[in-house]
């Protein structure tokens, strides 16, 4: 069972910060011991991380003392949130990787890719670590080189990293800042949001798992399809893939003109459409650009009808025009990205349809056969970094009867 009472020394190991730091917050009435021979409880594990992560941002522990003194600040909320973390062990990364058989180089490189800190041989290991490199110790006996290892963490790591940091700022816009706007001061509506804390941190952490499992059930089931494709259809020529790129036209200057949080707004509503728009149509959105997104669609005829859908809702839905660029051709997948020529040329495309445009190369027309959508050829184009002009066409709805 976790130990729930510490004595100063105690107290200060499981913060991981000095000694003396305790006692100099006693004095400032930041930490008020219990009785006692370990008078401090997990409740004063957050204040001292709390508090020093505060003194390394540049705030004088004085004035926090002050503040909580003067009853404009209290941590007292910080008894319920579960952000105490685990204890360090006695375990340094040394035995670890002993135990493990793992070259401390690979330890260092797999934390950095995984967006952690870069450990010390003989620095105290996290107990997560165990379940954090014994992936690496698993992929190592199933022959996975050292470079895998760390492209694997990297993706990982990255991505959680993003959901990890984005989660306050939704906390503060929806539960932090409505309490404020109410008339709460900073004290009343931390203790007030502090009651929801540990309930939505659980439901969090069963949120991913649960989103995890689906999207893993899906795309382990579209790989297995694709092998038993090629095995089924053996003499059938692979249709290759269409590679999409989304803009908004003037997106940069209404970012200057209505600032930042107008840009965002804008952005999410972006998020949604496309999402409503390309699933549907066989598309993935791969990756966000600010001004736009990146699409994979497995048919091309599919891509070009959801691109003109997208122009068409943007408008409706108030934004900023829409311009695409479609190019069909093989692609590289690594890493949850593609890359590769048809990406790239998908890109200068993209980049020289105007306003309420979808422009598509030879290669997408040859792909689309009959369809609801028709093409205009407008000639070869000069691209930015592509040596030869390309042919391009215009694409819009097939008129009824066409």
């Amino acid at each position: 069972m976790e130990e729930r009472s510490f004595t100063g020394a105690e107290l200060a190991a499981r913060a991981r910060v000095a000694p003396e730091l305790v006692g100099r917050l006693v004095e400032l009435g930041i930490l008020r011991p219990g009785d006692g021979a370990a008078p401090y409880g997990l409740g004063d594990v957050r204040r001292v991380r709390l508090v020093d992560a505060c003194a390394q941002a540049g705030l004088p522990l004085e004035g926090v003392g002050a503040a909580i003194a003067e009853g404009r600040l209290s941590l007292a909320f910080l008894d319920l949130v579960g952000i105490a973390g685990r204890p360090l062990t006695d375990t340094t990364y040394t035995q670890l990787c002993g135990e493990q058989g793992l070259p401390m180089e690979l330890v260092r490189r797999v934390h950095e890719a995984s967006g952690l800190g870069r450990p010390q041989p003989d620095d105290p290991i996290h107990p997560l670590d165990r379940d954090l490199l014994g992936a690496a110790q698993l992929g190592r006996m199933l022959g996975l080189d050292d470079g895998v290892l760390i492209r694997i963490a990297r993706v990982y790591g990255e991505n959680v990293r993003r959901i990890a940091q984005a989660e306050p700022e939704f906390y503060h816009d929806h539960v932090e800042g409505p309490l404020l706007a109410s008339g709460m001061d900073e004290r009343q509506m931390r203790e007030a949001a502090s009651q929801l804390s540990d309930s939505l941190a659980e439901v969090v952490q069963r949120l991913l798992l649960a989103l995890y499992a689906r999207h893993q059930e899906r795309y382990t089931i579209d790989h297995l399809v694709q092998h038993i494709e090629a095995v089924v259809t053996e003499r059938r020529p692979q249709r290759p893939p269409a590679m999409c790129f989304l803009d908004l036209a003037g997106y940069t200057r209404l970012t200057e003109e209505r600032g930042d949080r107008a840009a965002a707004a804008l952005a999410t509503s972006l998020a949604d459409l496309v999402e409503q728009v390309s699933l549907p149509h066989g598309g993935q959105p791969v990756k966000w650009l600010g001004d736009g997104v990146m699409f994979h669609f497995k048919r091309p005829g599919q891509a070009v009808v959801a691109a003109l859908e997208m122009v068409e809702r943007t408008a409706q839905a108030g934004l900023p025009p829409a311009h695409v660029g479609l190019h069909a051709g093989p692609v590289v997948f690594q890493d949850g990205d593609y890359f590769g020529r048809t990406v790239n040329l998908a890109a200068r495309i993209a980049g020289h349809a105007g306003p309420g445009q979808v422009l598509v190369s030879d290669q997408v027309v040859a792909e689309c056969g009959d369809g609801p959508v028709a093409f205009e050829p407008i000639g070869p184009v000069p691209l930015k970094g592509v040596a030869d002009p390309v042919p391009l066409h215009r694409a819009t709805r097939q008129a009824p009867g066409g």
